[in-house]
């Protein structure tokens, strides 16, 4: 048995394991020196304007990992992090760069808060409305990004500029009826829809401050893994988004897998607005645009666009969005400097990308007569 190599040399089958191990090296290497990369950068930054590199990075350990408390304010904000990048890798595997994770969580969460209006005013317990709350949030942010992939396909408008359009079309819907026919009197600084109630609110994960949508999350991704690696559905996918001429020759479905996967990455963004408002705001209104969608592209980047590599991503930035409160005390620098740090490593994430196959280590030396 043979395997046929990156540069179609076969490969004997006693190497292929060889193969597959320096193809998770390399993934796991490049985006390592990544990081570290541009830790160094970041570095140079903060010499510049006069601040102390180790003091910062101290700073981020000790406020995202140094404490109990710290360990589980990383994991709640990392919660919707697993959310928004799972909208943005699902797609990414079948070929498609959406963006629109964003808009997605902010019209699920606003549509999760809406139907809870009447359901709460009706005395509905809130173990029937919570669900349906949670399936209008998925419904919602997955036709609404599966109208994106639909537009993609049939009209061939480019996803990237849809998505992103859409998503502030989304949070133009939600600003019109927060400020006008939904907003709750009450609210006269910051306008909202009505409360659901502290008794419709989600508690915390016994014994801990994080609250279940990091388990609803980490559960989500592990399926989500088990469909895109170990099916037919994920094969024909990835074999859509490698080559989509083959795809079609095959006469694989290319229209509906292209809204299917768009629509799974709406509905994981819009579970994150619906645990937005569940948990955190108990209402749906601006604080919604928090930027995690935005955030969940790099997320996903970062992992490769591997649903499981997005869990320990989401926790690291989770943990660099809870230290920023620290810096801003001790080190006097605004809160915005994690945002610095973040759009540097997005950059310096993209030049990475072009290395990939260009290692020597990381191929193993075919044999055997060229194909």
């Amino acid at each position: 048995m043979t395997v046929q190599a990156a540069d179609n040399a076969v490969v004997p089958a006693e190497k292929t394991g060889n193969l597959q191990f320096l193809r998770f090296a390399e993934a796991i290497s490049i985006p390592v020196g990544a990081i570290i990369a541009s830790a160094l950068l970041f570095a140079v930054f903060l010499l510049l304007i006069g601040k102390d590199p180790l003091q910062f990075y101290a700073l981020v350990w000790t406020g995202g990992f140094g404490s109990s408390f710290s360990i589980q304010n990383s994991l709640q904000r990392a919660a919707p992090l697993i959310l928004t990048g799972l909208a943005f890798a699902i797609p990414a595997r079948i070929g498609l760069t959406m963006i629109g994770g964003e808009g997605a969580l902010v019209l699920g969460g606003f549509a999760s808060a809406a139907i809870a209006i009447p359901l709460v005013s009706g005395g509905v317990p809130p173990l029937v409305t919570l669900p349906v709350m949670a399936a209008t949030g998925i419904i919602t942010g997955g036709l609404w990004v599966g109208f994106t992939g639909w537009l993609k396909y049939a009209r061939g408008v480019n996803e990237t500029i849809a998505s992103l359009l859409m998503s502030y079309i989304a949070i133009a819907i939600m600003n019109f009826f927060v400020e006008g026919a939904l907003r709750d009197p009450a609210s006269a600084n910051k306008p909202s829809t009505m409360p659901i109630g502290d008794a419709y609110r989600i508690g915390s994960i016994p014994g801990t401050d994080v609250h279940w949508g990091l388990a609803a999350g980490i559960v989500l991704a592990i399926v989500l893994w088990v469909l895109m690696s170990r099916t037919t559905f994920g094969f024909a996918a990835r074999m859509t988004g490698g080559n989509l001429r083959a795809a079609r020759a095959q006469g694989l479905p290319v229209g509906w897998l292209m809204v299917i996967c768009c629509m799974i990455a709406g509905g994981c963004a819009g579970l994150a607005g619906f645990f937005e408002v569940a948990v955190i705001h108990g209402q749906a209104n601006a604080s919604l645009v928090a930027g995690y969608g935005f955030t969940g592209i790099l997320v996903a980047f970062l992992a490769r666009q591997n649903p499981i590599a997005v869990i320990p991503v989401a926790i690291l930035f989770g943990a660099l969005a809870a230290a920023g409160g620290v810096i801003q005390r001790r080190m006097d620098m605004p809160d915005a400097t994690i945002l610095v740090l973040q759009g540097m490593l997005f950059v310096v994430l993209l030049v990475s990308d072009t290395l990939y196959g260009r290692f020597k280590i990381f191929q193993v030396k075919a044999t055997g007569d060229r194909t």
